[in-house]
């Protein structure tokens, strides 16, 4: 189960805590699993390899976020025994959501959850890429930066690509969540101070989600801002790791004096 849904170029032997990578719609594994290769040796990094792309085409693409939700908890749970910190952007950022309160649920309460590039479930969401043709779909891709257009002018690539493409825009087009337990762990809202998909006061509306600490973070850029900034955006989830790894260091610490 974990081998299906989780990409680790850089295993780390017992590292301190985790920071899972969840990519944004029509998005693989491939580019977040690389950037374990810049994180600290005690610290693993892990990318999400979502149904339907891939190594995983074979598999029809999700249809609905219980039980996409539902088989990447299952994958993560093992994880958990160490601080484990959420990254997902856009599309990411709401499966990243729908896991936390799910591993929440099973006692499994991640150390972090970092939202980027995407509102906060309580505001409605829209667009309607989702129901556009292949061209549409192909050239909103392309507007917002995170395919290069001249990949899918071959008809077998577009045939293989963009059902998953669109299933996730119509998961991430029609997701709502106005009322849901808070979570507990500190939440962190980031996004690219040109990003025409969310703006500051949407990101800020992530902070009702969590009873925790919430902080909003902007970088220059556009929505997929984080490729040409990659180093600080990196440097950032670096600290947010390093601080859930001290943070689960402490309360095991406590939890052992105690018993």
């Amino acid at each position: 189960m974990t081998d299906a849904w989780l990409r680790c170029r850089t295993p780390r032997h017992s590292p301190s805590a985790r920071l899972v990578c969840l990519p944004h719609a029509g998005g693989t594994a491939g580019p977040y699993a690389a950037w374990g290769a810049r994180f600290p040796d005690d610290m693993e990094l892990s990318a999400v390899q979502y149904p339907g792309r891939e190594d995983r085409l074979s598999e029809p693409p999700a249809d609905d976020l219980r039980s996409l939700t539902a088989g990447l908890c299952a994958a993560l749970l093992p994880l958990a025994e160490r601080p484990l910190v959420l990254f997902g952007h856009s599309f990411g950022a709401i499966v990243a959501y729908e896991a936390a309160l799910r591993l929440t649920a099973w006692g499994a309460a991640p150390g972090h959850l970092v939202v980027s590039g995407r509102r906060a479930p309580s505001l409605p969401a829209r667009g309607d890429t989702h129901t556009r043709p292949d061209d549409a779909l192909v050239d909103e891709l392309v507007r917002l930066g995170g395919t290069r257009g001249e990949l899918l002018t071959d008809p077998a690539v577009r045939d293989a690509y963009l059902p998953a493409v669109r299933a996730d825009f119509r998961l991430a087009e029609t997701y709502h969540r106005p009322a849901s337990p808070p979570l507990g762990c500190p939440v962190t809202a980031v996004l690219g101070e040109r990003d025409t998909e969310v703006d500051e006061a949407q990101a800020r509306a992530w902070a009702p989600h969590t009873t925790g600490p919430f902080r909003l973070r902007a970088f220059p850029g556009g929505h997929f801002y984080f490729t040409p900034r990659r180093e600080p955006v990196l440097r950032l989830l670096v600290d947010i790791t390093r601080t859930a790894a001290a943070t689960g260091a402490r309360c095991r610490l406590e939890s052992e004096n105690l018993s």
